[in-house]
């Protein structure tokens, strides 16, 4: 026999009786009356190998090396049975252990703070391996999105001069001497690309140093943000729309039996890529959360508490739109109609989640956004090539920035931002 077979090929594709190698490791082990059970796993699965007791004697020496998360190749033949995990089983005929695994440290029931210091043996658990590959399907749907719709994917810098949103949540790194910091966007070096590519995007990793710990923040995350030149805020929402719905359609399509294992009701997501996303302006947020009893005044942002009661009310994502000027950052384009709000939109996923995309419309005017700069108190000269944007040949453009962990964290629905990321950071440690 050549070649080996993956689990997820043995119980879909090999009938009874068929031979199979698969190599993987060893997830439970069992010995009974002789017999030693082991269910292995691959990427793809978990299998029963079976060696009953003429095979468990003649292999005895090879066995006894057998332990959980040892690494293990198995040769067998495939035989069916109900009581098996996936209706087949493979009668073992022949095991080689490849990585012995003595004494593996997480047996089951320990709490958060040991599994996090044993990060990278956590990372094997079949939940986890679910949430990745949710993931990698989520990612892929957004990728294909922006293929099929005439985006350009670009690749912007981490480190950077200048801050997007805040010198508070920077941090600083000494770069030969200057300093300069870890990005927090990927807006501004974006936004630069608009003028020859017109549509582009990235995927990059952006950090923020705000001194919070949240179920649903990470000090390091993945950052999906795109700009438009000749978007307007309808344009752009019409975007995420579009782009989220595509991003679970492909998760819906070739994950379905890792959310369920999850335990992720499908059918919610089912109703979300079926559904229009509702509109509603902060005016009418703030109306809906002081009619549920939230103290919460016009003009004051909405924090995680807050958007977990308006989300509460809608069953898919909702956009809120036109914030109050004061409570947004400074490159936002400033109504027409009212000089108190600017053009810009939040998405807050269903079921308590809260926000994952954060968009605007750009102010294009080189004037207006010197003008802000100069009344956010930050210094002209940090800015001037931005500004330049605005000198020469400036249009109107739009863009947003989504947290993939947030979205995954939504998709999968998740107790936790931290098991939506393989090493999430945390202020007081760093883990493996």
């Amino acid at each position: 026999m050549t070649g080996y077979t993956s689990v997820i090929d043995v119980l879909g594709k090999l009938d009874e009786g068929e031979k199979a190698r698969i190599r993987g490791w060893v997830y439970r082990l069992r010995r009974l009356g002789g017999k030693v059970f082991i269910v292995l796993r691959d990427y793809s699965g978990i299998i029963q190998c079976v060696l009953d007791g003429e095979t468990a004697s003649r292999l005895e020496e090879e066995v006894s090396r057998v332990d959980i998360e040892a690494s293990v190749i198995v040769e067998g033949v495939v035989r069916r049975d109900k009581r098996a995990p996936g209706g087949k089983e493979l009668k073992v005929m022949d095991l080689k252990v490849v990585g012995e695994s003595h004494n593996f440290p997480i047996k089951g029931g320990e709490g958060i703070d040991y599994l996090l210091d044993n990060r990278h043996l956590w990372i094997r658990s079949r939940r986890l391996t679910s949430v990745f590959k949710v993931k990698h399907y989520l990612l892929e749907g957004l990728r294909d999105y922006f293929n099929s719709n005439g985006w350009w994917e670009v690749t912007p810098p981490i480190l950077t001069m200048s801050a997007v949103e805040g010198g508070a949540t920077l941090f600083p790194v000494d770069f030969f001497g200057k300093k300069a910091f870890l990005s927090q966007s990927a807006q501004f070096y974006l936004e630069t690309l608009i003028f020859s590519l017109e549509k582009v995007w990235s995927i990059t990793t952006s950090f923020r140093a705000e001194r919070s710990r949240t179920r649903r923040h990470l000090y390091e995350y993945t950052h999906l943000e795109a700009e438009a030149a000749w978007y307007g805020m309808e344009d752009m929402m019409r975007v995420v729309e579009e782009m989220v719905k595509a991003g679970i359609r492909r998760v819906l399509e070739k994950s379905s039996g890792d959310l369920e294992f999850i335990g992720r009701d499908v059918s919610i997501l089912e109703n979300v890529v079926s559904t229009r996303f509702p509109v509603i302006t902060y005016d009418e947020a703030v109306q809906i959360l002081q009619s549920k009893g939230v103290s919460i005044k016009w003009g004051e942002d909405f924090g995680a508490d807050e958007e977990r009661v308006l989300t509460k009310e809608f069953e898919v994502p909702v956009f809120v739109t036109m914030f109050p000027k004061k409570i947004k950052s400074f490159y936002m384009k400033i109504s027409e109609e009212n000089p108190e709000l600017v053009y810009g939109f939040d998405l807050l996923a269903p079921e308590g989640y809260g926000e994952i995309v954060g968009g605007s419309v750009r102010e294009d005017s080189y004037d207006k956004l010197l003008s802000r700069i100069v009344e956010e108190g930050l210094n002209p000269e940090d800015y001037n090539w931005y500004l330049d944007l605005r000198r020469y040949g400036s249009v109107p453009h739009s863009g947003f920035g989504l947290g993939v962990e947030r979205m995954v964290m939504w998709v999968a629905g998740l107790d936790h931002i931290r098991d939506a990321t393989p090493y999430p950071r945390f202020r007081d440690r760093l883990y493996p």
